[in-house]
């Protein structure tokens, strides 16, 4: 079983930055494909970024693209998510979530076999 940790959510105003951390209990971590998906009550949930196995990387969210970067630190067992230049829309609960197996629909949060119990995002306009 493999443990996810987020961390570095906060409160923030409008133009800041944070850097989101996602650490695996997992040795072999850089294995496995690891996406950021985000949840605000009463909305869908939202697919964010993924990056591969291979450290391919890609931002989905259209309102992330520019602002957002995923990145990992297979040293660490870490995924992280850079956000720049942050929104008040950019409000929501932050997860990531992973999986040992290539994902075909890595939009789908159902194809992840582990996740996080995320981490708070409060942007403040």
């Amino acid at each position: 079983q493999v443990q996810l940790v987020e961390s570095g959510g906060g409160v923030v105003q409008a133009g800041d930055s944070l850097r989101l951390s996602c650490v695996a209990s997992e040795r072999t971590f850089n294995n496995y494909f690891v996406g950021w998906f985000r949840q605000t009550p009463g909305k869908e949930r939202e697919f964010v970024a993924v990056i591969s196995n291979t450290g391919v990387t890609e931002v989905f969210l259209d309102s992330g693209k520019g602002r957002f970067t995923i990145s990992r630190d297979n040293a660490k067992n870490t995924v992280y998510l850079q956000m720049n230049d942050l929104k008040p829309e950019d409000t929501a609960d932050y997860y990531c979530a992973a999986a040992a197996t290539f994902l075909y629909r890595k939009w789908i949060a159902e194809e992840y076999r582990f996740r996080g119990q995320g981490t708070q995002v409060t942007v403040s306009s």
